[in-house]
C-alpha cells in the first residue's frame, strides 16, 4: 500500500533555493514521488511512497525552521499516484497574488470537521467554496457558493464584486486541504468582515472524519494526482482526467466525440491550437511506447 501525505505550513524562509536540493535527494534515497513547492512563505505539496520513506520526509520537512508543528493528512493508494518527484521554488506556496496577506498573522476561526455540519446549517452563515470552478463542478457542500473561478487569483475580485451579499453575514470558507483558505480568511478579515470561518484540514479530513450517513458533502472531492478524485473514506472516486486540460471526467465523458486520449475532451476542446494538439499527441506516444517497455513515461 502506497502512503499520500498532504501537507503544508506557512513558515518564514529566508533561502528557499537552500533547502531544495536536500530535500530532493531525500526523497530519492526513499524512493518517494510527488511535488513540494518552496517559497519564503513556507512549504506546500503532496508526496506518495512507502510508510518509512514518508516518515523520513516528514520528519526532515519538520527539522526545517518553524516547522517544527506542521500538521499533514493522510491517504493511501494501491498504486504510485505520482509519475516523479519534482521540488520546484515559488513566489508563492498558493498563489493568490495579494502581497499584503499574511495567515501567520491571523486567520479566520478553524473549525473541526465534527463541528462543521452545525455551523454551516446556520441561516446567518454563508459558506464559500474558494475552489477553481472544475473542482467544484464534481463535488462540494450542500448549499455552497461557488464563486466559478479559474484560479485562486481571481477570488479577491469575485469578493470586491460580490461582498454586498454578504453583509451581515458569518463566513464559512473550504478548500481542499485547508491552505487556500489560510489566505482567503486573513484576506477577508482585512477586507473587515468581523467573523470568518473554515473547515480545519479541508475537505479531506471531513471525508475521511464524517460518517457518510452524516455527511454535508456531495460528490467527490477532487485531488491532484492520479487518483483524480476521493469520496468519503478518501477512497478513489474513479474519475478519469484529461491530459491536455487536467479537468476531471466522468466515465462516460470518455464516450463523447469531443474526447481524445492525452489530447482532449469536451471542456478544452476549442481551448489549444492545432501546435498543442501536435504535441500532446506526439507525448501520448510517447507514453505508449514506455508502457511496451514496462516503464513509465515521466508525463504520465
Amino acid at each position: 500500500m502506497i502512503t499520500i501525505a498532504a501537507l503544508y505550513h506557512f513558515t518564514r524562509f529566508h533561502d528557499p533555493a537552500a533547502l531544495r536540493a536536500p530535500l530532493f535527494a531525500l526523497a530519492e534515497a526513499q524512493g518517494i514521488k510527488g511535488s513540494l513547492l518552496l517559497a519564503q512563505e513556507g512549504i506546500n505539496g503532496t508526496i506518495a511512497g512507502s510508510r518509512s520513506g514518508i516518515d523520513a520526509m516528514l520528519a526532515h520537512i519538520r527539522a526545517l525552521p518553524g516547522c517544527a508543528d506542521m500538521e499533514h493528512k493522510e491517504s493511501h493508494a494501491e498504486t504510485m499516484p505520482f509519475g516523479r518527484m519534482k521540488v520546484r521554488l515559488k513566489r508563492e506556496i498558493v498563489t493568490m497574488g495579494q502581497p499584503d496577506v499574511d495567515p501567520r498573522a491571523r486567520v479566520g476561526h478553524y473549525v473541526a470537521p465534527a463541528d462543521w455540519n452545525a455551523l454551516i446549517s446556520q441561516p446567518d452563515v454563508a459558506v464559500i467554496d474558494t475552489r477553481n470552478d472544475y473542482e467544484v463542478a464534481i463535488g462540494t457542500f450542500r448549499g455552497a457558493i461557488d464563486p466559478q473561478t479559474t484560479s485562486f487569483r481571481d477570488f479577491p475580485a469575485w469578493w470586491e464584486a460580490n461582498k454586498d451579499r454578504f453583509h451581515n453575514k458569518r463566513i464559512a470558507m473550504f478548500c481542499t486541504g485547508g491552505i487556500r483558505c489560510e489566505k482567503s480568511t486573513n484576506f477577508l478579515l482585512a477586507q473587515g468582515v468581523e467573523e470568518v470561518f473554515h473547515l480545519k484540514g479541508g475537505i479531506l479530513k471531513y471525508l475521511e472524519d464524517m460518517p457518510e450517513d452524516q455527511s454535508l458533502w456531495d460528490g467527490q472531492c477532487y485531488v491532484f494526482d492520479q487518483r483524480v478524485s476521493v469520496g468519503h473514506g478518501l477512497v478513489p472516486g474513479g474519475l478519469a482526467t484529461c491530459h491536455a486540460c487536467r479537468r476531471p471526467l466522468q466515465p462516460e465523458d470518455l464516450s463523447r466525440p469531443e474526447y481524445e486520449e492525452g489530447v482532449c475532451c469536451h471542456h478544452c476542446a476549442n481551448e489549444y491550437s492545432e501546435a498543442d494538439r501536435a504535441r500532446f499527441r506526439e507525448r501520448m506516444h510517447q507514453m505508449r511506447l514506455a508502457e511496451t517497455r514496462g516503464t513509465r513515461h515521466l508525463g504520465g
